[in-house]
């Protein structure tokens, strides 16, 4: 098998589990209370760190590039969107849309070059094309899904560590709810979809430091002369920058809250557990990269555990119902399918 084989097999392997992963790492989450989202954030970015230490220390600590710290940190900012979104629209429906405009971003920003990358060229541009235009559909599928979200999820202990004692229980119910348990439904809506939207452009943008790093390590000019070209020598600058930026939210969430932060003591195994499984999914996205580039895994990679969370939210969450979901749900998982395969036979 030649080279050309080899890096066409650990790519589509390292996307079929960064794809299932990606798919199912919020799941542990599901049914415990995470109030408004910003300890179980931190928790989850703390686990992504440990995670990518191991890595580094078993690639023997290659060259730390602070720029690439930069991804990290667009990251955390769409990540802190996350349980508003699951509590709004629900898992499934929630990983679709922000996954679609990932998708888009991601591929877009490597086809074109845009922010000072490399354009990357592949054999079949059209059909390169066809399948990120499949990826535009889909995402407009997605938006016509109803989900139906409990407005309490069903944990055992969802009372937060660090609060102050209130005698009223109607008080109590108001302090304990979160901003986006007091929207209406159709705000609930509105709000979820547009977080998604942000989230997945911001999720879109994460690889940019890298690539660029990558790309103008070619240039002799360049303070990134001679830079790692494997993806995965950056994953502990990366998630370092999505550490310390998810610390830098918490403290300053913190002080917004007086020093009476939300914890939610049921969450934090969940949390660190999502942590792992998203750390692993990214490695295996990092690996893709290098063996697929950029302009080939984005597609596969953010399109694929859309079906993967809506199987979750029909089967095991009860999110998804009804006949004309389920149509919808089907011509956009068709469409998915159709595009990924369209996006990676244009490498060939």
């Amino acid at each position: 098998m030649n080279n050309n084989a080899t890096d066409l097999t650990t790519g589509y392997l390292s996307s079929a589990v960064a794809i299932l992963l990606f798919g199912s790492n919020f799941v542990p989450l599901k049914k415990y209370d995470t109030g408004d989202g910003m300890f179980l954030q931190w928790v989850l970015c703390a686990a992504i760190w440990l995670v990518a230490l191991v890595v580094n220390l078993i690639l023997h600590c290659p060259k730390f590039w602070p720029f690439a710290m930069l991804g990290g940190c667009i990251w955390a900012t769409g990540n802190i969107a996350v349980v508003p979104i699951i509590k709004t629209i629900g898992l499934g429906l929630g990983i679709l849309i922000w996954g679609s405009f990932n998708t888009l971003t991601g591929w877009a920003s490597s086809r074109f070059g845009w922010f000072g990358m490399d354009a990357e060229e592949v054999s079949k541009p059209m059909l390169n094309y066809f399948g990120a235009g499949l990826s535009v559909v889909s995402a407009l599928t997605f938006l016509f899904v109803k989900s139906e979200i409990p407005n309490n999820p069903g944990s055992t202990d969802t009372t937060p560590l660090m609060t102050e004692p209130v005698i009223n229980r109607t008080e109590a119910l108001t302090v304990d709810s979160s901003w986006v348990d007091r929207l209406s439904t159709t705000y609930r809506r509105i709000v979820g979809c547009s977080l998604a939207v942000i989230s997945g452009i911001l999720y879109g943008s994460t690889f940019v430091p890298i690539i660029y790093i990558k790309d103008h390590s070619k240039r002799n000019d360049s303070i990134y002369a001679g830079a790692s070209q494997y993806d995965l020598d950056y994953v502990f600058a990366h998630s370092s920058g999505i550490f310390l930026t998810s610390t830098v939210y918490f403290v300053a969430y913190s002080v917004a809250m007086k020093s009476r932060p939300k914890l939610y003591p049921e969450a934090v195994l969940p949390g660190f557990l999502s942590g792992v499984l998203w750390a692993i999914a990214t490695c295996c996205w990092f690996i893709a990269n290098h063996s697929l580039s950029a302009v080939i895994s984005f597609p596969i990679i953010t399109a694929g555990p859309g079906l993967i969370a809506a199987l979750w939210g029909i089967f095991m969450f009860k999110e998804i119902q009804g006949l004309q979901n389920y149509l919808l749900l089907m011509l956009a998982f068709c469409i998915i399918l159709a595009g990924a395969l369209c996006t990676a036979f244009s490498k060939i």
